[in-house]
């Protein structure tokens, strides 16, 4: 698919109405000035119901009262993402004294060391950061799209619109991290159980002499002419683009049991427990993307290997190879994987698979890509 049939898939956005200011300039900034008040007002009370009070503490007070010293506070609320704030600054609320004690009590208790405080404070303020933006940005949009305004009228309405929406979010944000928190422990103690782990081989040693702790399948998926398709586009058709990707992708992923690590504007990387799991994911991403209307075909790479899982995030030489790989490998319903991934595949019905030339890969000297295609059975029953 060349780019001018994906521009011409694309749906047409539907454009704001256009506002234009007449009359006396002054008398129309005169007008504004009750609207202005207003909303400064409401985002006023949005910040007391959201922060759980007024800001009435300054950060040595905060410190204190948490009973620790100024230096270890500071590393946990930049940790959090918080600014950078003067002595003299009033900025803190009671709330977030009581969030600070309950941390420091976590390390007093000796459930966790500073270090895992301060990286655990870290991963919930990025996660947050990230998803407060992205309901924004989603809601936004809703608003451009379904109530006819511009975008800079739905982020002034949005913040009237806000306080009813504040408890579901909430509610559902705690509801899915209880989940997710479940759905990690079942996943350690099946393996605990199984011995999975040590079980499985993957590459440079078992489960008590390997360099890397974890045995994982990492994929990747990259769409094709993206970056020519992006230049073409207008903000609001890239991002329909985007966002169609991301979700392909998500559910995917998570019908096949998979994880996704990240997205990196047009690839996405995802992990699996097993060299199975990771193969029906890889092909049921490369078949969805190639039966798309609208998205370009994707390149789709798998590795069977060992990796290290930090900060939300997978590093290692596995993720590396499966990353040049990507590059390598065909658009279309087909995966490249390495031999050794091919050899613990080797034996399963569901997959075929077909040895290439071997080729130079930067970092890795001489592989041998070796195709991944369907086999027997339907692989992942996409809803």
């Amino acid at each position: 698919m060349d780019v001018e049939e994906v521009l011409a898939k694309m749906p047409e956005p539907r454009d704001a109405p256009e506002f234009a200011l007449t009359g006396n300039q002054d008398e129309v900034a005169a007008e504004r000035k009750p609207e202005l008040s207003e909303e400064r007002r409401a985002a006023k009370a949005l910040e007391a119901r959201l922060l759980g009070g007024d800001r009435v503490l300054k950060r040595r007070d905060v410190a204190s009262g948490a009973g620790v010293s100024l230096m270890s506070a500071r590393k946990l609320w930049r940790a959090m993402g918080f600014p950078n704030l003067g002595d003299e600054d009033v900025a803190f609320t009671v709330n977030d004294q009581e969030a600070l004690t309950r941390v420091v009590a976590m390390v007093r208790d000796g459930l966790m060391e500073e270090e895992a405080a301060i990286s655990v404070t870290r991963a919930i303020g990025q996660m947050t950061d990230r998803m407060v933006v992205w309901q924004i940005e989603a809601l936004v949009e809703d608003m451009v799209v379904n109530q006819g305004i511009s975008d800079a009228a739905a982020r002034k309405r949005l913040v009237a619109e806000l306080p009813a929406m504040i408890d579901p979010l909430e509610e559902m944000l705690v509801y899915s991290w209880r989940r997710q928190l479940n759905a990690a422990v079942q996943r350690l103690a099946v393996r605990a159980q199984s011995g999975l782990e040590s079980s499985e081989e993957g590459r440079d040693g078992d489960e008590d002499d390997a360099p890397l702790p974890l045995a994982r399948a990492v994929g990747f998926a990259d769409l094709v002419s993206y970056t020519s398709l992006s230049r073409r586009m207008n903000e609001r058709t890239l991002a329909q683009l985007v966002q169609r990707f991301e979700n392909k992708c998500a559910e995917i992923i998570s019908i096949g049991g998979g994880r996704l690590v990240k997205t990196i504007g047009d690839e996405v990387l995802y992990i699996a427990e097993t060299p199975s799991a990771g193969a029906e994911i890889s092909l049921a991403l490369a078949e969805a993307f190639s039966a798309d209307e609208i998205l370009p075909q994707a390149r789709v790479s798998l590795v069977w290997g060992r990796i290290l899982s930090r900060l939300g995030d997978v590093y290692g030489p596995t993720v590396n190879l499966a990353a040049r790989l990507t590059a390598l490998a065909e658009p279309g319903g087909t995966v490249l994987v390495d031999s050794m991934t091919a050899a613990s595949l080797s034996q399963d019905d569901r997959f075929v698979l077909d040895p290439q030339e071997p080729q130079n890969v930067r970092g890795f000297g001489e592989i041998q890509p070796v195709v991944l295609s369907r086999g027997t059975g339907h692989g992942l029953v996409l809803d």
